[in-house]
This record gives C-alpha cells, structure tokens and sequence, in this order.
C-alpha cells in the first residue's frame, strides 16, 4: 500500500493548511484512514480518523473544533483541514491506512506554524 501525503508546509499562528493522501495498490479494502503527528522529542500521536463504512470520526481533544478529517472513497484520498492553526501543531504529520490484515505509513509532511 502506498501513501502520498501533500500539502505540509509553513503558517502563520491562526492560518489554515489542508493536507491530502492518497492510498494505492491496496489489495484488501481500506476500512480506516487517520492521521499521525510527531513533533520534535515527543512520541506520535493520534490526530484524527476516519471509518470507511459510516464515515465516524474521532479527534484528539487538542484539535477538536480547529481540524476536520473527510474522506473521498471514490479517489481513496483522505483530507485533513486545519483552521486556526497554533505553534503547537508543529510536527511531522502522518497519514495511516489500516485493512483487516495491517496498517501503513505515509512518508510523512511537515507542518510548521508560526508564532
């Protein structure tokens, strides 16, 4: 399975960046995409996912309200809109997909906001 994720880069504190990710060559059908943040010292951590047969979502508390993940299964690419965007976003962000037998690993993007 691969995964391309686009649209990292450099904001202002309270600016907005939308990031993409696209699954490929997938041989069972993807039933859950997420993504992943790292930030420098600290272990990843969840953001936000997204099923695939209702489309329920789930946030971590840091970004509820300012993030939203959608799907389009139609394409298999997975979005992640960021608003009012903080520093503390700052990290290396990962996109995942999970089927029924394993779960993959974007190459990850970086987002930097600054203060």
């Amino acid at each position: 399975v691969q995964l391309v994720e686009s649209g990292g880069g450099l904001v202002q504190a309270g600016g907005s960046l939308r990031l993409s990710c696209e699954a490929s060559g997938s041989p069972f059908p993807i039933n859950a995409m997420g993504w992943y943040r790292q930030a420098p010292g600290k272990q990843r951590e969840l953001v936000a996912t997204i099923k695939s047969g209702n489309s329920s979502t789930h946030y971590a508390d840091s970004v509820k309200g300012r993030f939203t993940i959608s799907r389009d299964n139609a394409k298999n690419t997975m979005y992640l809109q960021m608003n009012s965007l903080k520093p503390e976003d700052t990290a290396v962000y990962y996109c995942m997909a999970k089927h029924q037998w394993g779960g993959y690993w974007g190459q990850g993007t970086q987002i930097t906001v600054s203060s």
